[in-house]
């Protein structure tokens, strides 16, 4: 290595944040259970990490979909069809299949129109500072994604006002909608569905302080797009009935187990996030093998077929929380396939994690900064195809847990994380 890269990592090594995850990282080398290597995945969700054969809770992959057939000869037709990747900006070309598959969405969302980009973190990164800059202002949830989180700190560098307010609190933002100097136009940011604590946003109470302040609501719906609301459309439409005043932002690569993310808006909108949002001009497309995927998945959303798959996710979902609930855990979420449990402190969420894995069943275990410091979670994926022995028994494993670890009771979720 030269001196200045030596330099360059060693100033790296001195941020505080790096020194905090390295620390943990020597101090529990046997239960810090991150950046594991997957061996093999298998249709009964399960997975071989390091020899061992465990129970996969950790996927967001929540219809089994990435398992099936039809979704797998789907890429095999686009590899046909396209080859691996058609080497364009969507700003100079798109392949049929993604003038489709935008197509199809906005169908199946009942948005005038969306938007595929490379993944959410990229339309959030771009979509934001593409609604506001100079003279703008933009309110986002102190617990919105980290993706949101970003784009912000782009728009605020590109001349957009910056304000948050408290984790879905209607009231709070009124204030802060309330209290802000004039300006041009207002978006708040949100998360339709909080990803570590699963809590649902109250869509229709933002959105009515929003309209009363002429602001606009964006919502990063990835985890409730596929798993909640009709046909598995998120909460958006079934919270507020209409996109009047409302961008919703979903994933193709969670429930729907593909490649990328979108943005359901009207045509017009379309149109200028096309012109004005850097990560869509410059972040490349979706691979179209992935685009012949994804209109696979809406042929299966858009069948009969989707209100059986999500029976059997929302009925996984009772099972699991009911089970939860009976242990005298303190449980965050219980209607969207993300249930949290809480456990406080570090050492313990990770020596929790670490012996339910033993148990022969993986959960990931949540600790700062993903979540407020000594608020360390256990998060528990349902998925469709999850089967209810295989549910038991991880109630069972978090039975004999309790005897190791003292988890908190449900009197201690005045302590969320989210």
């Amino acid at each position: 290595m030269s001196e200045p890269m030596d330099r360059l990592a060693e100033t790296l090594r001195r941020n505080s944040m790096v020194r905090f995850l390295d620390h943990f990282a020597q101090l529990f080398p046997d239960s810090h259970m991150k950046d594991l290597v997957v061996d093999e995945l298998g249709p009964d969700r399960a997975m071989v990490v390091g020899g061992r054969r465990v129970v996969n809770f950790g996927s967001d992959s929540f219809l089994g979909l990435d398992q099936d057939p039809r979704v797998r000869a789907a890429l095999g037709r686009g590899v046909a069809a396209w080859g691996s990747h058609n080497g364009s900006s969507r700003a100079f070309s798109s392949v049929r299949a993604n003038v489709e598959a935008e197509d199809r969405l906005a169908g199946w969302l009942k948005t005038e129109a969306a938007l595929i980009y490379p993944s959410v973190t990229l339309a959030n990164m771009g979509a934001i500072p593409a609604l506001v800059g100079r003279n703008d202002l933009l309110v986002v949830d102190e617990h919105a994604h980290n993706s949101i989180q970003e784009g912000a700190k782009i728009a605020s560098a590109n001349g957009a006002r910056l304000a948050r307010f408290a984790n879905c609190d209607p009231e709070a933002l009124d204030r802060v909608l309330g209290s802000a100097a004039p300006r041009r136009s207002t978006v708040v940011a949100v998360d339709g569905v909080f990803s570590m604590s699963g809590r649902l946003a109250p869509l229709a109470e933002l959105n009515a302080v929003a309209l009363r302040h002429g602001a606009v609501l964006y919502v990063d719906d990835a985890h409730a797009t596929g798993t909640l609301g009709a046909k598995g459309r998120g909460t958006v439409l079934d919270a507020l009935g209409s996109y009047d005043n409302a961008l919703v932002v979903g994933s193709l690569s969670k429930a729907f187990s593909c490649f990328g993310g979108y943005v359901g808006c009207g045509a017009g909108m379309k149109e200028l996030l096309k012109m004005k949002s850097s990560t869509f001009i410059f972040g490349g497309p979706v691979p179209p093998p992935y685009l012949e995927a994804i209109l696979t998945v809406l042929d299966i959303v858009e069948s009969d077929e989707y209100e059986n798959l999500r029976d059997r996710l929302d009925s996984n979902v009772r099972l699991l929380t009911g089970g939860l609930t009976r242990l005298g855990l303190a449980v965050l979420g219980g209607l969207p396939p993300i249930v949290s449990v809480l456990v406080g402190e570090e050492a313990d969420t990770l020596a929790a994690g670490r012996f339910l894995f033993d148990q022969g069943y993986y959960v990931q275990s949540v600790v700062f900064p993903a979540v407020p410091y000594h608020a360390g979670v256990l998060r528990i994926q349902a998925n469709a195809v999850h089967t209810p022995g295989q549910i038991l028994g991880l109630l069972d494993a978090l039975a004999s847990l309790r005897r190791v670890v003292a988890l908190p009771g449900p009197e201690s979720l005045s302590r969320t994380a989210a």
